[in-house]
């Protein structure tokens, strides 16, 4: 039994349930391959710093697997399409009889893998998915009707309870296989049309960066977690979206150094910390939305959760999205959001809700627009996580609180980064301005504020809350 084992967002050698399984059923070596495929990328809108980060973490991962005496091969494929004939042809000739994969929950990978499957058998191959990018099979956490889990509370509550019953197991290292006579192939350092200019060693790759990262977390932030959480100025957060999204460490891993630092709980409500459980409930939103994209297809398509909410006619004034886009709202917490996305590839999570919020509701553009310049732009872009962020922000998704959530982002501004620090940071056009008037520098006196260089907000929060009321209540009465 010689395996192929298929890597993509699992870009890790430890604690990865197809290598796992496929290093221990193997009696005549494991062959390992990445598909590079830019059109398929390019219609799933990922972002050049993303496909940056996977390449550094292959070239990362190949010696790893090298010292597994695993060979990585790179197969380049233009289109999805091509993607199916293409593993089948590597297969063979690597003299492959098994495929090993783990699954991913969008619609057009789901439809992907089986193409590639139902191409295998017809050769005689077989071949063998796992769930890697979630701790639990999303047909393992259903409602007590059968269904999916449409609100995150009762769904953290079954997960814990699970979790609690079965434990979070993590694999360790496969075993080491006998040696064969194929070739890994070179890595490219970059792809066509996905060339980044974010700095790189802002995300050093590889699975030691991404449990050194945990490893810091845990013992120096996890504690403060739940109270400085939503201040971007503070250094709280453990910035692992991005390993976790290219699995370069997994969600199992993640719980169980929590859970570890909590005692062994999983909550504060069982007798832990409110830091590590608070972080632990952040890990589970991120299965929640993995499991909606399985139970509810339609938002991998571009469709509100809430099907009523795609009759709302959203504003289609494209100034106002490109000044969303570059900074340049006149609302400085907003702005300094997008410049910190634009310069690094990751926006805190905090700032992602009120950037999202400001968009929706106050400029009353359409969500799909802001989800598509996330992905377009994050390190750690995943459909399941930004949908579900952005859906959540504009009252199309799950757990809505309907229209009446509506941040008033000066508010924000002030509660969350009440000194200013993190806006001064990333709009330097303000540097120079004092006490409140850094929230809102349209208090400012006009003859002062001339010098500024800032522009006025684009719009009256008040005025913009008032229309959003309207539009979803036209809907509520219909």
């Amino acid at each position: 039994m010689r395996p192929l084992v298929w890597f993509r967002r699992d870009l890790r050698v430890r604690d990865n349930a197809a290598l796992s399984e496929a290093c221990r059923i193997a009696d005549d070596g494991v062959v390992a391959v990445f598909v590079v495929s830019p059109g398929e990328w390019a219609d799933h809108d990922d972002a050049p710093v993303k496909v940056d980060f996977w390449l550094r973490n292959l070239r990362a991962l190949g010696p790893e697997l090298a010292k597994l005496n695993i060979p990585l091969r790179i197969v380049e494929c233009a289109s999805a399409g091509e993607i199916p004939g293409a593993i089948a042809a590597l297969a063979d000739d690597c003299s492959c009889d098994a495929l090993y994969y783990n699954h991913e929950y969008e619609v057009d990978e789901r439809r992907r893998d089986e193409r590639t499957v139902e191409r295998l058998a017809r050769d005689g191959g077989n071949s063998h998915g796992f769930h890697d990018h979630v701790v639990f099979d999303p047909d393992e956490i259903r409602t007590k009707t059968g269904g999916f889990y449409s609100v995150f509370s009762p769904f953290k509550r079954t997960f814990i309870a699970i979790a609690e019953e079965r434990g979070v197991e993590c694999a360790g290292l496969p075993p080491k296989q006998i040696q064969i006579e194929i070739e890994s192939s070179s890595i490219p350092r970059a792809v066509d049309g996905f060339e980044s200019s974010i700095d790189p060693s802002l995300w050093p790759a590889g699975e030691r960066a991404a449990h050194t990262r945990l490893e810091r977390f845990i013992e120096d932030r996890i504690e403060a977690y739940k109270d400085e959480r939503d201040f971007p100025a503070i250094e709280a957060t453990s910035v692992l979206s991005p390993y976790l999204n290219s699995g370069v460490i997994s969600a199992r891993r993640c719980l169980s150094a929590a859970r570890e630092a909590n005692g062994g709980r999983f909550d504060a409500k069982s007798g832990g910390s409110k830091g590590p459980g608070h972080w632990i409930s952040e890990v589970i939103w991120r299965e929640f939305y993995q499991h909606v994209l399985v139970g509810y297809p339609r938002v991998s398509m571009g469709r509100a959760f809430r099907p009523e909410t795609d009759r709302i006619r959203w504003n289609d004034d494209r100034e106002m999205l490109d000044r969303w886009k570059e900074g340049r709202t006149g609302v400085p917490l907003v702005d300094a959001a997008m410049r910190q996305l634009a310069s690094t590839g990751w926006m805190h999570n905090r700032l992602r809700m009120v950037s999202a919020m400001y968009l929706t509701k106050d400029l009353f553009v359409d969500w799909r627009e802001g989800e598509r310049h996330f992905m377009r732009n994050l390190i750690d872009g995943d459909l399941g996580s930004n949908n579900g962020g952005w859906q959540w922000s504009a009252s199309t998704g799950t757990d809505a609180a309907p229209y009446f959530r509506i941040f008033n982002p000066v508010r924000q501004s002030k509660r969350f980064d009440p000194q200013g620090e993190f806006i001064r940071r990333w709009v330097p056009e303000l540097a120079d301005v004092e006490g409140d008037s850094i929230h809102d520098p349209s208090e400012i006196p006009s003859l002062l504020r001339s010098g500024l260089e800032y522009p006025d907000p684009m719009v009256d929060h008040r005025k913009a809350r008032d229309r959003v009321m309207e539009a979803f209540d036209a809907i509520k009465q219909a």
